[in-house]
């Protein structure tokens, strides 16, 4: 892929229901990024983990609300950003339990920030009180080495 940055984006109703329109937007970005299928499984993921949480949390599940997600890409990084109008959060308040202890009290909830961080390479979340709200996570490309000349 060349130097180029190129930026898309979607904009869907706040329902679970589109989630797997988003992780299909996401895949494809990060097929147009030269990604492998396991790099792609695992951006998918953070994605639909962030997008869910925008649902559920931000909105309290109001399928009248907008989640827009942004993509851009260049020949480094792929960069993805959920924004949405709902209710913000503070990352940094949140309990990082244990993974043991979450599984063995079978807990499903409070694993999607510390998901996000394992698979991202950065992740910055902002908050413009009564404006919006905006997770930016970016995953660094990893560099094809050249084939050795024959």
């Amino acid at each position: 892929m060349d130097s180029l940055e190129r930026t898309f984006q979607l904009h869907v109703p706040s329902s679970t229901e589109n989630l797997a329109m988003i992780r299909d937007f996401v895949g494809k970005i990060g097929e147009r990024a030269g990604m492998n299928p396991a790099e792609l499984v695992r951006l998918e993921l953070a994605v639909d983990e962030a997008c869910a949480n925008v649902i559920e949390h931000a909105y309290g599940s109001d399928d009248t609300r907008e989640v827009t997600v942004k993509a851009t890409l260049d020949s480094e990084t792929v960069e993805i950003k959920i924004v949405d109008t709902g209710r913000g959060f503070d990352p940094s308040v949140i309990e990082q339990a244990n993974l043991e202890q979450l599984a063995s009290q079978r807990k499903s909830g409070g694993l999607g920030m510390r998901l996000i961080r394992s698979v991202m390479d950065e992740v910055q979340y902002q908050i413009v009180p009564g404006q919006k709200n905006e997770l930016r996570m970016v995953k660094h490309l990893k560099k094809k080495e050249p084939s050795p000349s024959s």
